[in-house]
């Protein structure tokens, strides 16, 4: 068994010869040890990523010859605490803005009526035999509490249409949308 001799007074009266245990304070060391391994790991996974990369490399090949022109891309931006700013951007040059009034609650229904209105007028992508998908930007400032955020990227996925793959049709999400955080 594991212990420390503490010695003791050879000459005296008392004799103080004890043996401190050492086997709970290895279990303890243990324990510890495995609770900080085991938390570690859950600390990586509660982090949301983010990237300046805005909105990412595009799926689609690049296009050839003179034809060239960038895809129009909704930016969607929490601007203040009443209104949404809806921009289509075609590069740097704004093609269309739109402010949308922010109603309180869980779901943003005027958001998602607007993002879905937007699209019918500018988006590029609507026929069922075209896959590609139209792009939105979700920006979100720092302060926004998360379940905001997640009503916003909901609403902006909101709008649907449909897609021909072979002689079949599905139903398919209107954007591809990024997060991108100010």
């Amino acid at each position: 068994m594991a212990g420390i001799d503490v010695g003791g007074r050879k000459g005296g009266r008392k004799r103080l010869d004890s043996e401190i245990n050492m086997i709970p304070m290895i279990d303890l060391l243990m324990v510890t040890i495995s609770f900080l391994l085991l938390t570690a790991v859950w600390v990586q996974n509660s982090r949301l990523t983010a990237n300046a990369q805005v909105p990412g490399p595009s799926s689609l090949p690049p296009c050839e010859g003179g034809e060239c022109k960038e895809e129009a891309r909704l930016h969607v931006e929490a601007k203040d605490h009443e209104t949404f700013l809806l921009t289509w951007r075609r590069g740097r040059d704004v093609v269309r803005t739109l402010d949308v009034p922010r109603e309180h609650g869980p779901r943003f229904g005027a958001l998602a009526s607007a993002v879905q209105a937007e699209w019918k007028a500018v988006g590029e992508h609507k026929a069922p035999e075209d896959r590609g998908r139209d792009r939105a930007v979700v920006h979100a400032p720092n302060d926004l509490p998360y379940k905001e955020l997640i009503a916003m990227m909901d609403a902006v996925s909101a709008p649907r249409r449909t897609v021909a793959f072979g002689g079949a049709t599905a139903v398919a999400p209107a954007f591809d949308v990024t997060f991108a955080a100010d």
